[in-house]
């Protein structure tokens, strides 16, 4: 029942990853998610500091507020004139700094387990139920995760033609009237939400690579931004699933075979993909040739 468990955990992660990760690449923005992974740090240590409490749920909170206020900065800076990617450097850096800094002054004889916050481990999902009437209903994590895609997909599918244009062209969506400003917090926020429920699962650093691998995969099959999404979330779901039986074979990582089976698929649709494969181009510059030389 663990294996069940752990791919369920995974896909959920995929999933909500997926979706957010296709908008996140047509926007240019893939390493937001990078950047919320590390910045929250100092969130943790300030929720420890406040509540005197090593409780997941004080963390989690404190880390959620700090991933709000690292894409408030960064849009902040880039308003202001900074180049996008300076921007998301400064702001991770600066907070992962400042988070280090409290932990050695306030916090350094205190084990905070930062390296399951900050890393996670999705073998032990199964170990932390929730309990309702004295009940087991699943894990937590699972739970967590199930709702943060609720949101992700009642938010998007409510909003999908403003989200879309927003990413393709949004000097038009702010023509006809379309608060582009807006519908970019509430994008950066749901990234945010779904990067903090998946710390004490796939973990933070790990979500990096759902963020982005499998979107960017889809990117290179379609140029249909639904079909984008609905192959993302497959091609999550399937690296959640080989990824288990991959670890479950070599005795790996389980996160880490989930990210590696993302990154081979990624790799076949780079070589094979039928409108951007660099083997099916190379096939079709030879016809051409060929055809010429007739």
């Amino acid at each position: 029942m663990s294996g069940f468990w752990i791919m369920v955990t995974g896909a959920l992660v995929a999933s909500c990853c997926g979706i957010l990760g296709c908008f996140l690449i047509l926007r240019r923005m893939a390493l937001v998610g990078d950047a919320i992974s590390h910045s929250v740090l100092p969130g943790i240590v300030i929720a420890f500091l406040v509540s005197g409490s090593r409780d997941s749920v004080f963390m989690l909170f404190g880390a959620a507020i700090i991933g709000f206020v690292t894409v408030f900065l960064i849009q902040l800076f880039q308003n202001s004139g900074v180049q996008g990617d300076a921007s998301i450097g400064v702001v991770f850096t600066s907070l992962f700094a400042a988070g280090v800094l409290l932990i050695s002054l306030n916090a350094s004889q205190v084990d905070l387990d930062l390296d399951c916050v900050l890393y996670g481990e999705i073998a032990y999902v199964h170990w932390n139920q929730l309990m309702i009437n004295g009940v087991e209903v699943g894990p937590k994590a699972v739970w967590l995760l199930g709702i943060t895609l609720f949101l992700i997909v009642a938010v998007i599918g409510l909003f999908y033609k403003q989200f879309k244009l927003c990413a393709f062209d949004p000097a038009l969506a702010a023509a006809i009237g379309i608060p582009v400003a807006l519908f970019h917090y509430v994008l950066m926020g749901l990234v945010s939400m779904a990067t903090v429920s998946s710390f004490e699962s796939v973990g933070a650093i790990l979500v990096v690579g759902l963020l982005i691998v499998p979107p960017a995969t889809a990117y290179l099959l379609t140029d249909r931004l639904g079909t984008m999404i609905g192959l993302s979330l497959v091609i999550g779901v399937i690296s959640s699933i080989a990824g288990y039986y991959t670890a479950a074979v070599l005795d790996a990582s389980i996160a880490g075979c989930m990210v590696c089976v993302a990154g081979v698929l990624f790799l076949l649709a780079f070589l094979f993909s039928p409108s951007h494969g660099l083997v099916v181009r190379k096939l079709r510059q030879r016809a051409s040739t060929a055809r010429e030389a007739y």
